[in-house]
This record gives structure tokens, C-alpha cells and sequence, in this order.
């Protein structure tokens, strides 16, 4: 390649975490996908039920998503097969992805787990922040492990091909998870605490685990998750990056960007009360290729920057 624009134009440039229903104005994330792709991404997966959705709010949050990409094939393709992927970048389309933040749109019917996966959800990861049936968020005042029923969750979870994420789970849940499942576990968006220690960061020791079992960890694009800075800095989210490439290897690292457009959505009690306020500064879709370039500044391979992405 003869430049970071050139790698990145011909890289798959992929995030595993885009806050999307119910989570602001629909018009500022519309444009946002419009951003992310015009700036170089091809696929972004999007929460589409939180912790704090019912089955029925999950369902319908399902059938409102997948009858807008329906509408709107001429830009997005709903991606059930990697193969979805290749072809939307083909197409010259954003590949869009479905997931979960959070296990309470189960209900107690671990039988909900084969339906929401062939509805496209992929991945679920098992607690946002707070207490519920599967185990503890990470910012709840206990840190008890995986309960009866998570365990049920997770062996159904590997059973159907859906992936398990333990971002915003507390430790002990994260841990036994990791060592409960038989197919590989994400850690869809969060940074490492052995960098800079936050409540929404993970221990190396969880790092580890999650690269054993053949995951990966995406990387946050938050300042308060970052360092003290209260600006964000691309060198500062790519330090995070080397920090994990450092301790598990590049094949374990991405992005999970957790891009927050509406900065005047308030989620309530759930969100963490480490975070420094609002507004939060974030890594904007247009910083994408400048994020290509760093890391080609500071001599990561081609192959290492094609995988990160």
C-alpha cells in the first residue's frame, strides 16, 4: 500500500459496539452510520435491547430495525453470514450487525436464545453494569459469579452460535463465564484497568482469559475510560491498543468504539457514575483513517492494522 488512506480504503474496518434503539434522537444516529461509513467502516454491530428492555421491548425493537434495513437495502445489508460482510463492502454498503447489552430481554426463557439469533442477534453480553438473573454489572455494590440460570444461558448461547460479550459485567461473572463457555467470549467494549484504572475497564487477568478461549477485546473510544484527559487524543485510544497487543497479541484486539452521538440522551440509573459527565468526549467516525495512520506512524504491520480494524 502507499499510504494509510490507501490501507484503510481496502481494509474491512469493523466496530463491535454502536448504541443505537432507544438511545437518542434517531435522526443524529442516522447520520452518524452515514459518517462511519463515509469515513471507511464497513461493519458495525448495534445494540438493539439493553437491561433495561422487556422481551416485548426487545421484539419489537428486532422488528422496527430489520424492517428499516429492509426499506433500505440501497445502503445497508443485515448481516446473518460473514459472507453478508463481504458482500456489502463489495456493494459499496455498511454491513450492520445486532446485539444485546444485557440478558433481561430473556426474561427467565433461555429458549428466547435461538429465537432473538435467528432474528440476527449475534451477540449478548450478560450484564449492563447493574445486578440481574445471569450475575453482577460491573458497577454493582456486590461481585457475585455466575448464577444457575447464566450458566443455562451461556451453554445455550454456544449451543445456537451466539457470542458471549462480558463487557459492563462484574469480575467474577466475566471469570466464570470465560471459563464456562466452550466457544469463544468477546469483551465487545472495553479498555484495559492495567492502563487506566475505571470501573468500565477490565484486568489483565480477563484479558488473558478472554484471548484462551480465542476472543477479542474491542477497544472504547470514551476520554473518561482513556487516561485523565478530559479531551480525547487518537494516541491515546491507540495506547490502549498496544497495551492489550502487548499482553494477548494483535489477533485478539479491535475496536468497540461505543460511539455516543446524542450526548443529551440520559440512560437513567444504569449509566456508570465514573463517567465525567456530559459531554463526554468521544471518537468521532471522521478520526477513523487518522486511527489507520497512528498505528502505521508507530510501525504496526499492515497485517497488524488490517486486523485491528
Amino acid at each position: 500500500m502507499n499510504s494509510a488512506f490507501d490501507l484503510h480504503k481496502d481494509a474491512f474496518v469493523c466496530d463491535m459496539t454502536f448504541p443505537w434503539s432507544n438511545f437518542g434522537r434517531r435522526d443524529l444516529a442516522m447520520a452518524s452510520l452515514q459518517r462511519m461509513h463515509s469515513n471507511g467502516m464497513n461493519f458495525v454491530s448495534l445494540t438493539v435491547g439493553m437491561d433495561w428492555d422487556d422481551t416485548a421491548s426487545a421484539m419489537l425493537n428486532i422488528a422496527k430495525e430489520r424492517k428499516f434495513l429492509r426499506n433500505n437495502q440501497d445502503s445497508y445489508v443485515l448481516v446473518e453470514t460473514v459472507e453478508d460482510i463481504y458482500r456489502a463492502k463489495t456493494e459499496d454498503k455498511l454491513a450492520i450487525g445486532l446485539h444485546f447489552q444485557g440478558t433481561n430481554t430473556l426474561g427467565y426463557n433461555v429458549e428466547l436464545v435461538e429465537a432473538y439469533y435467528r432474528l440476527g442477534i449475534r451477540h449478548m453480553l450478560l450484564c449492563y453494569n447493574l445486578k440481574n438473573p445471569v450475575g453482577d454489572g460491573c458497577q454493582e455494590i456486590t461481585d457475585s459469579g455466575l448464577s444457575r440460570f447464566g450458566y443455562d444461558v451461556i451453554r445455550e448461547m454456544n449451543s445456537v452460535g451466539m457470542l458471549v460479550d462480558v463487557s459492563h459485567t462484574g469480575y467474577r461473572t466475566s471469570m466464570d463465564a470465560l471459563e464456562a463457555s466452550e466457544k469463544p467470549v468477546i469483551i465487545s467494549h472495553s479498555n484495559p484497568s492495567g492502563l487506566f484504572e475505571h470501573s468500565r475497564n477490565v484486568p489483565d487477568d480477563m484479558i488473558l482469559a478472554c484471548a484462551k478461549t480465542g476472543g477479542v477485546v474491542g477497544m472504547v473510544g470514551f476520554a473518561s475510560v482513556i487516561s485523565e484527559e478530559k479531551e480525547l487524543k487518537t494516541e491515546g485510544l491507540v495506547n490502549h491498543i498496544e497495551y492489550c497487543i502487548d499482553l494477548v497479541g494483535d489477533q485478539h484486539v479491535g475496536l468497540g468504539l461505543d460511539y455516543v452521538y446524542d450526548q443529551e440522551f440520559d440512560s437513567r440509573s444504569v449509566w456508570s457514575p465514573h463517567y465525567s459527565g456530559r459531554p463526554i468526549s468521544v471518537f468521532e467516525p471522521e478520526k477513523l483513517p487518522i486511527l489507520t495512520e497512528v498505528m502505521l506512524k508507530r510501525g504496526y504491520t499492515e497485517t497488524t492494522v488490517r486486523g485491528i480494524l
